[in-house]
């Protein structure tokens, strides 16, 4: 790879300066599609690698699709050219589907760097990732912290780190820095798939918003998603300081009388937290406003049925949940 230094080189250099993501001399696994995002990141750590001493390493997950046919051979060769070590997963039989194909990935992600020793991955997600993102997680219905969800780093496991250094970067800009240093992109023609939402935002939504609203459509909605990430972050912070006052040590029971004064954003995150704990599940906003009408409620007031059949009750001065006629 032909060694000259662009604007992108600089941006990303000065991103994880700002935010201290990699220490010097530090091992990092970079997941490689083949695709122009992660082939732009590979170019970009490499070249910066010897200004930081990184030990660098390609990790290439492997649905077995049919238009993944050839795809971890091609990706295999660029890590030999480049002298890198090259680490493969290979996925079973799997529905094709994005959230199965997400939840493997990542899984696979963290076994590789786990048997190989590596606490940081480094994926290629760019500012339009973090902008349909946005817009597919507002269709759905998210709050705050689904629409900043794409964020710069955060905890795999207590001992991984995943950063993504590349969202000041449009997919536009990856696709010319590839043309610029001849880099041998692989077209995944499961991207252009219209059977995936994420396909639908990006050919047909976003384009639309741009010629239609604004042509800094993507730019806006990723900084909308940067302010999001520290309130949202803000708000958690203040939301564990009450935590431990109105919830109980064990999670079971939550003191509406403690509760009752707070701002409704910080009752429906404490409800959240200890639905989440209770249920084994992220609750939804219906299930969250359930639970809000019993702080006020009378005494023995209940929910309807949560999930797995428990209900939340109004005893005293607590709330609670009962699961299966047995109370927690």
């Amino acid at each position: 790879m032909t060694n000259i230094w662009t604007d992108i080189h600089s941006r990303v250099h000065q991103i994880i300066n700002q935010h201290s993501f990699f220490k010097s001399q530090e091992r990092l696994l970079i997941a490689v599609s083949g695709g122009q995002d992660s082939l732009c990141l590979l170019k970009l750590l490499f070249d910066l690698q010897s200004k930081w001493q990184w030990t660098i390493a390609i990790a290439h997950c492997d649905h077995q699709w049919s238009s993944d046919q050839g795809i971890a051979d091609h990706v295999a060769k660029i890590a030999r050219d480049l002298e890198i070590p090259f680490f493969l997963k290979t996925a079973p039989p799997m529905k094709e589907t994005e959230a199965i194909a997400r939840k493997w990935r990542y899984q696979a992600l963290i076994e590789i760097a786990q048997s190989q020793k590596f606490n940081t991955i480094i994926t290629g997600h760019t500012l339009s990732d973090r902008s349909e993102t946005f817009l597919h997680n507002l269709i759905r219905g998210s709050g705050a912290d689904g629409l900043q969800a794409l964020t710069w780093k955060r905890a795999l496991t207590p001992e991984i780190s995943l950063v993504r250094p590349l969202l000041t970067v449009t997919r536009a800009e990856t696709f010319q820095f590839c043309q610029s240093f001849n880099l041998p992109i692989w077209e995944d023609t499961a991207n252009h798939n219209p059977r995936y939402t994420r396909n639908r935002i990006r050919a047909g939504l976003i384009p639309y918003l741009q010629k239609e609203f604004n042509p800094q459509v993507e730019e806006h909605l990723a900084q909308t998603a940067e302010i999001l990430r520290l309130e949202v972050d803000y708000l958690e912070q203040i939301t564990q300081n009450y935590l431990s006052e109105i919830m109980t040590e064990d999670q079971q029971k939550l003191n509406r009388r403690l509760l009752a004064p707070l701002h409704l954003a910080i009752q429906r995150r404490i409800i959240r937290h200890f639905l989440q704990y209770n249920l084994n599940k992220s609750p939804n906003f219906d299930q969250i406003q359930s639970l809000i009408i019993l702080i006020d409620a009378p005494n023995k007031s209940r929910t309807s049925t949560l999930p797995g059949n428990a209900i939340a009750e109004v005893q005293d001065d607590w709330i609670r949940i009962k699961k299966s006629g047995i109370l927690f």
